[in-house]
């Protein structure tokens, strides 16, 4: 049996971050509708993206690697998902919602990332947007369920999805 703690998903802390964003600018209803449109959407792709290249590749976690030639009572910070490890999720998806938020918000937008209060305890101060991807996509390689290369790529990838999404709304 595997422990369940409760937390918010990686969409939905993403989701959290432009309502935070719409309600610290005091957006309009229209503007803070569109930033949620604009940042599902962002995640939608992200994920599609990710998981259509995670079933190509199939790579294999850091845990089995080290299981099998280091150290076999090894565990990693993170709980090790149950799908392949390549590219990475999180950094797909967080780099693809804040290149969304950072079009609409700004390059410097600070804020005060409240998303997992309720659930863990836990909030975060970021000068801006893609500061908090960046940190999510490392935690991934820090936690020890994701490569380096992954992370990296799974950024890129995800950059590319929210560029995209920008230029077919025209922003």
């Amino acid at each position: 049996l595997m422990f369940g703690t409760k937390k918010i998903t990686p969409g939905g802390h993403w989701m959290g971050i432009a309502a935070i964003a719409a309600k610290q600018t005091n957006a309009s209803d229209v503007k803070a509708s569109y930033a949620y449109a604009l940042t599902a959407t962002a995640l939608y792709d992200a994920f599609i993206a990710c998981w259509d290249v995670k079933y190509k590749y199939n790579y294999i976690r850091p845990i089995t690697v080290i299981h099998q030639y280091w150290e076999k009572g090894w565990d990693p910070m993170l709980q090790t998902p149950p799908f392949p490890e390549y590219s990475s999720g999180h950094s797909t998806i967080t780099a693809s919602a804040a290149t969304v938020l950072t079009k609409l918000y700004g390059d410097h937008f600070a804020f005060n990332d409240t998303s997992d209060l309720r659930y863990i305890g836990m909030q975060r101060k970021f000068e801006w947007i893609n500061k908090a991807a960046q940190e999510c996509s490392i935690s991934r390689v820090y936690g020890g369920i994701h490569y380096r290369l992954s992370v990296d790529v799974g950024a890129a990838a995800g950059k590319q999805v929210g560029s995209l999404i920008i230029q077919k709304v025209g922003l």
